[in-house]
């Protein structure tokens, strides 16, 4: 529409693996920009990307990058965020963070779009996107904690190395060479922390994803926790996770228990499932079709299968979910909150 209001988008961590998926996103759905600015730390700054034909130089990011910006996506750390998003507010700016600065803080709403949209309009300037496992399992169980409601959660989940960053990628690939080659692997990546110990990922799976806490979960698994009390907005359901990293490049999937307050019908479960708003039912067992990380690897949707009554719990239901981490996980996530307050 030519009265279409344009806006000024800053995207902070431009050359990384999520900032590259928010520009594709941008172009492909035809985001309303006036003036687009890649901003990311000065060792990447001088890199030319094109976006829609245009060559667009990456700056780097400081407090004053962000005056005249009316939404900028925030996708390159947490110390990052919290160093240059408060600049960003004085100038007017929204800030939408994928990092896990403010995902927790009172006053910044957690938001996944089918889950919370209404939660926007409270933004004091930052909207944080959830961490990717919890934003695929919270789009999946939002339609049945509004028809039966939620006591408990155990979820486990087995991460692609994606969600690790291109080095870690680059290391399985490595690693999975060497190993069919007869070769030392040298693992040097993963566990990601600070800790010298490393862990072979090619053919192997590492129960360990961010640092351990005090109480023996990770942080990714605390994440999971404190985020879907938050986003579901009950802090009475019971939630427990064991976060697992696989070899895997692209797709988080997640084996999901979960106890209803009510009785259910598993046909009408499906029925909801298939009607969710971003949720993809795959779920055809006698063909041997359900959710995988190969088949959601480049789509936004969250996909849902293996749904069946839990045989020790009578109001409990297993489910597999899967999504691609760098789409719905982050950049899609993002971008859909960008484009409801572009249309507000």
């Amino acid at each position: 529409m030519s009265n279409q209001k344009l806006f000024n988008v800053a995207v902070v961590g431009a050359t990384g693996a999520v900032g590259e998926q928010i520009l594709n996103l941008l172009d492909k759905r035809n985001f309303p920009i006036k003036e687009l600015k890649l901003l990311s730390s000065a060792r990447s700054a001088g890199t030319k990307i094109t976006f829609k034909g245009q060559e667009v130089t990456v700056e780097e990011a400081k407090p004053e990058s962000f005056k005249g910006i009316d939404i900028a996506l925030f996708s390159a750390g947490g110390d990052v965020t919290k160093a240059l998003a408060p600049h960003a507010v004085e100038y007017g700016t929204v800030c939408i963070d994928n990092t896990n600065a403010y995902r927790m803080d009172p006053n910044t709403p957690l938001v996944v779009p089918e889950v919370n949209i209404d939660k926007v309009s409270e933004h004091k300037g930052i909207i944080a996107n959830p961490n990717c496992s919890t934003i695929q399992m919270v789009a999946a169980l939002k339609p049945l904690q509004d028809k039966y409601g939620i006591n408990r959660i155990i979820v486990s989940t087995y991460q692609a190395v994606s969600g690790a960053g291109a080095k870690a990628i680059e290391e399985m690939l490595r690693q999975t060479r060497a190993s069919l080659d007869g070769e030392a692997v040298n693992p040097a990546i993963l566990p990601v922390g600070s800790l010298p110990v490393k862990h072979q990922i090619a053919f192997n799976a590492i129960p360990q994803i961010d640092k351990f806490q005090e109480n023996g979960y990770t942080l990714e698994e605390m994440k999971m926790v404190n985020e879907t009390k938050k986003i579901l907005d009950d802090q009475t359901i019971e939630v427990t996770a064991t976060c697992v990293r696989i070899p895997v490049v692209y797709g988080h999937s997640e084996s999901v228990f979960v106890e209803l307050k009510n009785n259910y019908d598993l046909e009408d479960v499906k029925q909801l499932l298939s009607d969710a708003p971003g949720v993809v039912l795959v779920d055809d067992p006698a063909n041997q079709l359900y959710p995988l990380a190969t088949e959601a690897a480049g789509k936004p949707e969250v996909f849902v299968g293996r749904l069946r009554r839990d045989l020790g719990h009578e109001n409990g239901l297993n489910l597999w979910i899967v999504s691609d981490n760098l789409l719905k996980g982050a950049a899609w996530n993002a971008v859909q909150i960008a484009e409801h307050i572009a249309q507000a």
